[in-house]
């Protein structure tokens, strides 16, 4: 008898999760694989159910202009803020100058902004901003041409210059551009609400539990950007977290809690915005007492001019 897709995906999820020998990025990918499944079979109800009520009725195909997509990563876990931002920062660069994403244009285009998601990158896609993982295979990245405004940080361009892709020396997260395009919208205090507040990455989440001040990833973006931008000091082991901290100006340490993430993604990150190091610490205690990292220099003026406004004709 013949297994349904979705109970295949789901055998191969328990397998590799019992096994405990995939990363846990391709457990990520399962868990979409598996949610893909269960969506195209109730597709396939509901078509076959308009189908037996008229069977001489042929829907027209759906009206699918050409469009601006604008890809960020959507965790199975829950909506990331730092991912987020992709969306709230380029619509809000776009509509700045009166352009937006569902406009029709002359042929589709697929736009890469806030992220560590190059190894989904296609050929043609245009990136703003975007970086390397750190951990995910150079083999995943199938590309051969993309359209490069800016990138994270000089880490990831050196690994697209390897692979014979131009990239401008221009650098910087976009989440980094929140304070100076939402400035009405987050004020700076006049006085810091928070003496230090924590801002874990998914995986760190639950190390965290207990402790005062932690500003959840998983929250509404608007919410995590509010208090990080009240608090005195930043203590995170998000890279949005410090990318945040630096835009409003407040002083940041990177804490390391576990081994999940990559450290490449964080070194390409502050030297982008012109740090000499990534400073570590590696429990509550250090990260209180140390020193911050160096006062970010980020050229926000480049990286804003890096936009690809023409891909609207603006």
């Amino acid at each position: 008898m013949r297994q349904h897709p979705r109970s295949n995906v789901l055998h191969r999820f328990r397998w590799r999760v019992w096994q405990r020998a995939s990363p846990r990025e391709e457990v990520f990918v399962l868990l979409e694989e598996a949610a893909v499944a269960q969506g195209v079979r109730k597709i396939v109800r509901k078509v076959r159910g308009l189908a037996r009520r008229d069977r001489g009725y042929v829907p027209p195909p759906p009206f699918q202009p050409n469009t601006i997509e604008l890809f960020y990563w959507k965790s199975p876990l829950g909506v990331n803020f730092g991912d987020y931002l992709s969306s709230v920062i380029v619509n809000k660069m776009a509509a700045d100058a009166g352009c937006f994403l569902d406009e029709e244009r002359p042929r589709p285009v697929r736009l890469l902004g806030i992220g560590s998601i190059l190894h989904f990158a296609r050929n043609g896609d245009v990136v703003w901003g975007s970086g390397i993982n750190g951990k995910i295979r150079d083999e995943r990245h199938v590309f051969s041409s993309l359209d490069v405004r800016a990138v994270r940080g000089p880490l990831t361009r050196d690994f697209l210059m390897r692979r014979g892709i131009d990239v401008p020396e221009v650098f910087g997260d976009p989440g980094i551009l929140v304070a100076d395009l939402l400035g009405s919208r987050f004020p700076k205090p006049a006085e810091r609400k928070t003496p230090v507040a924590f801002v874990p990455n998914l995986h760190d989440l639950p190390k965290m539990e207990g402790w005062e001040n932690v500003v959840s990833p998983l929250d509404h973006w608007a919410s995590v950007v509010r208090r990080i931008s009240e608090a005195s000091h930043v203590i995170s082991s998000s890279l949005h977290g410090l990318v945040i901290a630096d835009a409003f100006g407040i002083p940041c340490t990177y804490l390391r809690l576990s081994e999940e993430e990559n450290t490449l993604k964080y070194e390409d990150y502050v030297l982008g915005v012109g740090r000499a190091r990534l400073d570590i610490t590696r429990s509550r205690e250090e990260a209180v007492r140390a020193s911050p990292m160096g006062t970010a220099r980020p050229d926000l003026a480049r990286l804003k001019a890096s936009f690809p406004y023409d891909l609207w004709d603006c």
